[in-house]
């Protein structure tokens, strides 16, 4: 009735005001279905913005293309000499391919002692450093010490290994012979034919040893496990840091208690980023282990083997055979490498620091 009134005030008929109404209430009830269904956005781009999306997703696209290509290509060379041992590749200790009778168990060993080694030392040193960079060096020199450590990561690792051969070897001889004289009771710092009480023990016998490989070793990943951690921790939220000091901190408790915490996920990753970047060093490890093929233990003592330094060793005179057991050796070598950068990734990615990063 109402809408009738309105109608006639408005100069209309009844009936156009019965069919105004009717009108609007459809109009009311198709707004409200409208307004249920999900809106449909499509996104248009322009020239530029596609090609850079598909030079983004080429580039992405081609890591994951070569990685796949090296490992179908290391399997496919390595295809002849793994059915041939089958998985005795992974127990067997010596290394004759022509005579059927290798393996990668000594090796293998060789490579995560040496690694794991390097981390031991590299770790404790680029945590202060990174904090002492990134928390208490004074602004007019951060810049500079941020560089130096960056630059450290540009020397070869030849020099690494020269460094190692002609000067840590002879230096390094001294403290292994002590090490070994009051801690020989621990079984891997305990040396095979070295009487702790003859002074004229042979000191050759601590030369070439898994100890002198792994410092090589941490002082070349020492940089890349610096920038990740100084990089994580300049990234602590600026609140949370006043907030501690607000609330009466010392500047080591706020360190502790808001830095390191927000970091504890950037430290792990950066730590095994460390030990896939050992895994796999060669020239340095080269230079300097005496390679043997049987598990060794014993860190101070002479002779060491890594995969990677026994794939340059034995490829100038590999046979069929042994070309092809140094490629299982690679492949073995290039999934433990995956696996701990797959894993040091996952651990960055989930914590504080990797998600605001």
């Amino acid at each position: 009735m109402a809408n009738i009134i309105i109608g006639m005030r408005l100069g209309l008929s009844p009936r156009n005001s019965k069919q105004s109404s009717t009108s609007n209430e459809s109009q009311s009830q198709a707004l409200a279905i409208s307004s249920d269904s999900p809106r449909l956005i499509k996104h248009v781009y322009d020239a530029q913005d596609q090609i850079f999306r598909t030079v983004m997703r080429a580039a992405g696209s081609s890591v994951l293309v070569i990685m796949a290509m090296v490992g179908i290509f290391l399997a496919l060379r390595a295809s002849e000499a793994l059915g041939k041992v089958g998985l005795g590749f992974f127990t067997i200790q010596a290394w004759e391919p022509d005579s059927g009778n290798f393996g990668i168990a000594a090796v293998i060993a060789g490579t995560v002692i040496i690694a794991v080694i390097a981390v031991s030392i590299a770790v404790p040193f680029s945590l202060g450093t990174a904090l002492y960079i990134s928390e208490y060096a004074p602004r007019r020199i951060k810049k500079f010490l941020i560089t130096l450590v960056d630059l450290m990561a540009a020397i070869p690792s030849v020099v690494f290994g020269l460094w190692g051969f002609f000067y840590l070897q002879n230096e390094i001889t001294p403290v292994a012979k002590w090490i070994s004289q009051n801690f020989g009771w621990i079984p891997f710092l305990s040396v095979q034919g070295s009487d702790p009480n003859d002074p004229l023990t042979s000191n050759t016998i601590f030369t070439s040893s898994s100890l002198i490989a792994g410092i090589v070793v941490a002082l070349m990943i020492t940089p890349i496990v610096t920038s990740v951690m100084r990089e994580v921790f300049s990234q602590a939220p600026i609140g949370e840091r006043e907030a501690a000091l607000g609330l009466g901190s010392t500047h080591w408790g706020m360190v502790r208690n808001v830095v390191l915490t927000f970091g504890k996920g950037g430290i792990i990753g950066a730590t095994m980023l460390g030990l896939g970047r050992a895994l796999g060093e060669t020239i340095a490890v080269y230079m300097i282990i005496s390679p043997v093929f049987v598990i060794q233990p014993r860190i101070l003592e002479n002779g060491a083997n890594s995969v990677s330094s026994l794939i340059a060793l034995r490829y100038g005179e590999a046979t069929q055979m042994g070309m092809s057991a140094l490629m299982a050796a690679g492949l073995a070598l290039f999934i433990l490498t995956l696996i701990v950068n797959f894993v040091a990734s996952s651990i960055v990615a989930r914590s504080r620091s990797g998600a605001s990063s």
